[in-house]
């Protein structure tokens, strides 16, 4: 009985150390690659229903396609993640379709080859440069759109061009209809609820030319705003009523 224990024990470290296997994982940006090693933690007990080597391969077959295909996810510039990650996902038991199973869990070493490091390293270097391209670009485009939603900034526009005609400006109502499409343009983090709520309450004020209308919307609104303790917001909208409005912050009209 000692000998037939001795033999089990002898034949379940042969199959782990035949799981034993080193593996080149793809990631998430196509050719930078982890290098890893794969090994089994835990296998159930002998008899297999098949040779060591046999079993072994099968075993080998579902954690390479396991972590394959969950390597793809992870990104190489963060390697620590990507271990953690992995290995959680290769030490949940698997099992072969044996009778009867052999049922088994995984642990990994991972690492990024010289090569893979300086791809890494370069890949890195061009998102920042893309990165900062980008927010320069999109600051331009903001700063310009705030600026011709101004009519008179429209006008000033055209006449920096080098070959504008004085004798045929352009008419008003083109100005003010450029001008009006550039105040329509939010940047992204200006989409938001806030937002259209705001652009919501300027169309409804705007619905009402007359001010004595105008005036008693203001004080509904300061109304509501002392009824929810708000009094600064309360006096900035009773100000209103008296046809008083806070100065617009530096550079904007």
């Amino acid at each position: 009985m000692a000998t037939s224990r001795w033999a089990r024990r002898r034949t379940r470290r042969a199959l782990r150390h035949a799981c034993r296997f080193d593996i080149r994982l793809p990631s998430l940006h196509d050719g930078i690659a982890f290098a890893a090693r794969i090994s089994v933690m835990e296998v159930s007990e002998p008899p297999y229903p098949h040779p060591v080597e046999e079993t072994a391969s099968k075993v080998r077959q579902v954690l390479r396609k396991a972590a394959t295909e969950f390597a793809r996810t992870c990104d190489p510039a963060d390697p620590a993640s990507a271990h953690d990650a992995l290995g959680a996902h290769l030490g949940y038991q698997r099992s072969l379709p044996s009778s009867p199973p052999v049922v088994f869990e995984a642990a990994l070493t991972l690492d990024l080859l010289p090569d893979d490091r300086s791809a890494v390293a370069a890949l890195l270097a061009a998102q920042r440069k893309q990165t900062v391209a980008d927010v320069l670009r999109r600051q331009k485009i903001e700063a310009l759109a705030r600026e011709l939603t101004n009519p008179a900034a429209v006008l000033a526009r055209w006449i920096e061009q080098d070959h504008a005609d004085w004798a045929q400006p352009p008419c008003e109502d083109a100005v003010r209809t450029i001008a009006q499409s550039f105040a329509q343009y939010r940047p992204a983090h200006e989409r938001t609820a806030e937002f259209e709520a705001l652009e919501l309450i300027r169309d409804f004020l705007d619905s009402f030319p007359d001010l004595s209308q105008k005036q008693m919307l203001y004080a509904l609104l300061a109304g509501g705003m002392h009824h929810t303790n708000r009094p600064e917001h309360a006096a900035k909208a009773a100000a209103l009523l008296d046809g008083r409005t806070p100065p617009a912050p530096d550079g904007e009209a």
